[in-house]
């Protein structure tokens, strides 16, 4: 089994950072493994406090996992301090890691801020120029970029820019009011749009963390840039098409959309035999159709 590595922040009700990434990972088929950044006390509606680990910590955590298990990818999210970017850089450095995917968390869903402003400057400096990938959203870029996007051709500018800057491939994620659902991958000197099905589903908690963890793991199994995009985008469309819907805010999406097997019966599935979430099977045996 391949193996990819979370370095993140932990979410509390389980619907970003960390708990996010560790889902997407083992529903797209990678041992999923962390680092983590920081602890946030949070639900849907807001962030209330954030209490992070010490950058000596942190690399014990990376030694611990690089020495043992060695991840076949390694996605970042959340870091938000220069001693802590420092520190992931460092070991990332040290360990030769490969199949890097930065998602440059800045804001939460939510608005909350998640960076200090030195750090910004550390990230570019010494993280971001190690990346195999970046997944910015629209904010995200203005920040890196140094521009305004309003436009799609404002997308491909500053996807440009990033990348040139960075020396690394970039997926100028859409929405937040432009573009809707479509994404910019710019790479070796040429971009590639994504088109994505708009879902109308207001609980899009996590969904950075999520398609970056995707990436991460299509990565980790060998796929190329361009199908681990589209296969990202695919899984994401996905837990947000379930529509689940918990709590008072902008909720999560249901990461395990295509987990049906034994052990996702609920007490009344298991007693009709049927997977939770799928409808019962008709008589396919004259097709040769086999059921599990």
């Amino acid at each position: 089994m391949r193996t990819a590595l979370t370095i993140a922040g932990s979410d509390s009700s389980g619907g970003a950072g960390i708990q996010a990434d560790i889902k997407t990972m083992t529903a797209n088929g990678v041992f999923a493994m962390s680092a983590i950044t920081a602890l946030t006390a949070q639900n849907t509606t807001g962030v209330a406090g954030i209490m992070e680990v010490s950058p000596e910590f942190l690399k014990q955590q990376a030694d611990c996992i690089f020495t043992d298990i060695r991840p076949d990818a390694v996605k970042i999210g959340m870091v938000s301090s220069s001693e802590l970017i420092t520190a992931i850089a460092e070991k990332l450095t040290e360990y030769k890691a490969e199949n890097i995917v930065v998602d440059p968390v800045m804001m939460a869903t939510s608005g909350a801020k998640l960076i200090s402003d030195d750090a910004i400057d550390t990230l570019k400096e010494k993280l971001l120029p190690m990346a195999d990938i970046l997944t910015p959203n629209i904010p995200e870029a203005e920040v890196l970029s140094g521009m305004a996007i309003k436009t799609e051709e404002d997308m491909i500018k500053a996807a440009e820019k990033i990348s040139a800057a960075y020396h690394c491939a970039v997926l100028l994620k859409g929405g937040h009011q432009l573009n809707d659902a479509n994404d910019l991958l710019w790479r070796d000197g040429n971009y590639r749009w994504f088109y994505g099905k708009r879902i109308d589903n207001p609980n899009t908690h996590g969904t950075g963390c999520t398609l970056s963890s995707a990436i991460a793991s299509n990565l980790a199994k060998g796929f190329d840039m361009d199908q681990s995009v589209e296969r990202a985008k695919a899984y994401i469309s996905g837990a947000l098409g379930a529509m689940l819907d918990l709590g008072k805010g902008s909720g999560p999406m249901n990461h395990a959309f295509d987990i049906t097997g034994e052990f996702a019966k609920t007490p009344e599935s298991a007693v009709t035999g049927t997977p939770e979430g799928t409808v019962p099977e008709t008589d396919m045996s004259s097709a040769g159709k086999e059921t599990v």
